[in-house]
């Protein structure tokens, strides 16, 4: 009897515990998303350039002459035609006076050959001078007069080259360092380097871009109406220089050892504050990219066949999305393909979202306070505009 009331009671316990509540399953992880939409993006480029002086002229001795003094300050700005330095100015006064006396005699032997031509054309209808006499009177009076010619050219001459024994800048700008000291012989034989003068305002900014990067600026500006390009220059600190620059040449030649293509940007420098020979980084706006996404780089992943975002789809599970990135923008991708307006992309909890598996999406909080991609929203925004 014991034995069968024990067993009943198993029984009872058994049923029991098979009519209790199993445990609750774990509720779906929580990632943060973003809306994304298509926006018109602007084409960027980080580039390194070398800043370059706007003009650069060679100041040298025009003339053969010893240096007597130096008249600006090595590395000041000057003007142009403000005098730089005086080369001995006496052997060149000396040969202009020379020339001035060559020319007065030949003015007066042109003044005494004239008398005795007009003299022989008044008796040449009387018979009275010979023919052969009025030819060489002529002549001479010809002769007279080249010379006189001969000897102005010679003056002006030795008056522009007395010119050049103060030597000018030819342009206003930042004058070198002295190449040549005061007592040396310059001019003798080559036109003797005495400084340079740079004109540093605006400055040049030479780079380059490969082909590739070139076909594919142009097939995002077909189409487009073409404006400036602009170019900003960032200091050596990473500070962003105030001024903005535009883009002024093009090569159309590939460089063969390079493989790129030269271009040039003229930025403005009222302040001095760039120097030439500099290094320095440039972002250049090449154009209008429409119709893409900005994806946060934390949100794209990458495996052998592709690379791809998490979407979190509108029954709540994750959805593999392959995407192709066109080129990086700052802290995001731009995107060209794979994405849809509207599309909710996991940025944070990543790891804890599984394709096929349901997620709890609550807007990304790590840019609070920053501006978001063009063409993102938090997640809800849109159901809040809708719902207004």
């Amino acid at each position: 009897m014991r034995r069968y009331w024990f067993a009943l009671l198993s029984l009872a316990t058994v049923a029991a515990c098979s009519k209790q509540t199993p445990p609750a399953a774990p509720p779906p992880p929580e990632v943060g998303v973003i809306v994304v939409n298509p926006a018109s993006v602007p084409l960027q480029k980080d580039l390194v350039g070398r800043l370059a002086p706007f003009r650069s002229a060679d100041v040298r001795a025009r003339v053969p002459g010893v240096l007597q003094k130096r008249v600006y300050a090595e590395g000041s700005d000057v003007r142009e035609g403000q005098l730089l330095f005086v080369i001995d100015p006496a052997p060149l006064q000396a040969a202009l006076s020379q020339s001035q006396a060559s020319l007065a005699q030949a003015q007066a032997n042109y003044t005494n050959a004239k008398v005795a031509a007009d003299r022989a054309r008044q008796l040449a209808p009387t018979n009275f001078i010979s023919k052969s006499d009025l030819d060489n009177a002529l002549a001479a009076e010809r002769s007279a007069a080249a010379s006189v010619q001969a000897g102005k050219a010679a003056v002006d001459s030795a008056r522009i080259n007395l010119g050049y024994a103060s030597v000018r800048s030819p342009i206003a700008g930042r004058a070198g360092k002295q190449q040549v000291t005061e007592g040396a012989l310059v001019g003798q034989g080559d036109a003797t380097l005495l400084t340079t003068v740079d004109q540093v305002d605006p400055l040049y900014v030479n780079f380059s871009l490969s082909v590739t990067e070139l076909e594919q600026v142009r097939r995002i500006q077909r189409g487009q109406a073409q404006g400036q390009t602009q170019v900003q220059v960032l200091l050596p600190d990473g500070t962003p220089y105030e001024r903005m620059g535009v883009l002024d040449f093009s090569g159309d030649v590939v460089d063969p050892s390079t493989g790129a293509i030269a271009l040039r940007a003229r930025i403005p420098n009222p302040d001095k504050t760039l120097l030439p020979g500099t290094y320095v980084t440039l972002k250049a706006t090449l154009g209008t990219q429409p119709n893409v996404f900005l994806v946060p780089q934390g949100a794209v992943q990458r495996d052998a066949s592709s690379a791809y975002v998490l979407v979190v789809g509108p029954d709540g599970k994750v959805v593999r999305k392959d995407i192709v990135t066109e080129r990086s923008q700052g802290t995001n991708w731009v995107v060209g393909k794979g994405l849809a307006a509207g599309d909710r992309i996991v940025v944070s909890g990543v790891q804890r979202a599984q394709p096929g598996q349901p997620v709890k999406a609550v807007p990304y909080q790590a840019n609070a306070g920053k501006a978001a991609p063009p063409g993102a929203k938090k997640e809800g925004e849109g159901a809040a505009a809708a719902g207004n």
